[in-house]
């Protein structure tokens, strides 16, 4: 896909690096827009469609951190944040609240370019997967805005967190997720729970699968190392 399809939106409250930064993406072949106030940012992305957002942290208005925690609550965009904070604490923090990655200010022009071409292109290789396997097994139907899941056209009953549990493995089928990594999925206030919540969340989405599916477990346990959801009947 060009890079000329892809928007960019761009939360920087100090104007001209704001400018700056816009004149880039789009010399870099990207649709570019502006914002100022952390404010205006959800009222934008309900209306508007962002293919990556360059989140700065110390924004008027809403918080950057606020900002992104709301995000991941409803959408996968990925989230570049930008900040003068150089703490290690705080680049931990920012991806473990969704940020998938993290400049520190000042940073180069051409790196922040660079870094948005090389998610993008990341993004674009997990969606061309991620079709590909909803393809393959023709079983389900993800509906993100209304946080539903059909098996057959039927509605799974889903609680909030087994929803984005389960997006997550249908969206990445035949791969091997760690307990650890599947908390992160489902969890994003920095709760402290055990790994074995995820085991409960297993164990619960598979009855409410099984039905609609009996004759195969979608969902596997590796001795060891986690989970996979397995959409080829064939590798069980």
């Amino acid at each position: 896909m060009s890079a000329t399809t892809k928007t960019i939106l761009i939360v920087e409250d100090e104007h001209k690096l704001a400018q700056l930064l816009l004149e880039y993406m789009e010399m870099a072949g990207y649709q570019a827009y502006c914002l100022h106030d952390g404010d205006q940012v959800i009222p934008w992305i309900n209306t508007h469609q962002a293919d990556l957002l360059i989140l700065d942290l110390m924004l008027p208005g809403k918080h950057g951190d606020i900002l992104c925690r709301e995000i991941r609550r409803y959408s996968d965009v990925p989230i570049i944040m930008a900040t003068a904070r150089v703490e290690e604490a705080d680049r931990l923090k920012g991806l473990e609240i969704g940020a998938d990655d993290y400049v520190c200010k000042p940073y180069s022009l051409k790196e922040m370019v660079a870094r948005v071409k090389a998610i993008l292109r990341r993004m674009d290789s997990n969606s061309s997967q991620g079709t590909s396997q909803k393809k393959l097994n023709n079983l389900f139907d993800v509906n993100p805005a209304k946080m539903s899941i059909s098996v057959y056209g039927q509605p799974l009953d889903l609680t909030p967190v087994e929803f984005r549990l389960l997006e997550h493995f249908i969206a990445y089928a035949n791969i091997v997720f760690s307990r650890d990594d599947l908390l992160n999925v489902i969890y994003d206030d920095y709760r402290l729970v055990s790994e074995r919540t995820v085991d409960s969340h297993i164990k619960n989405l598979r009855k409410k699968i099984h039905p609609h599916v009996p004759d195969r477990e979608l969902i596997r346990s590796i001795y060891g190392a986690g989970y996979i959801f397995e959409t080829d009947a064939s590798s069980n």
